[in-house]
This record gives structure tokens, sequence and C-alpha cells, in this order.
């Protein structure tokens, strides 16, 4: 009996899960060509995605407007 208990927690043990390996760290330039390539799918939300591409654009292109403006004489 003590055999079969032994045995038991031994392959329940076994049984564990794995621990996932950590997620990789993308520069911004590849998870822009990810975000682009989910926005261009036919996926739900891909929608989304692209708007928010749109916004990050026009926010990054203002804001180099303002730096631009700001070293004028």
């Amino acid at each position: 009996m003590r055999v079969i208990v032994l045995a038991s927690v031994v392959v329940a043990a076994a049984c564990g899960a794995k621990e996932a390996p950590p997620p990789t760290k993308r520069t911004a330039a590849e998870q822009r060509a990810v975000d682009s390539t989910i926005g261009a799918s036919r996926l739900p939300g891909a929608g989304g995605v692209q708007g928010a591409l749109r916004v990050s654009d026009s926010a990054a292109a203002r804001a180099r407007e303002i730096d631009s403006l700001s070293r004028l004489p």
C-alpha cells in the first residue's frame, strides 16, 4: 500500500507544469512590424490596431514639429 502511494506521489510530481521561458523583448521597430502585420490582417480588432498606429504616427509627427520649432532662433 505504501509503495502505491509513494509511486502515485512520484508520478504526480513528475507531471508538474514546466515553467514557460520569459517572453522575448522586441525593439520598437520589431513591435511596430508585428503591430502593422496584425493591423493588416482580418483578425478581430485589427482596425483598432491600425487606428492606434495612426494615432502614434500623428503624435510622433506633432512632437517632431514642435521640436523643430523650438530650435528656430
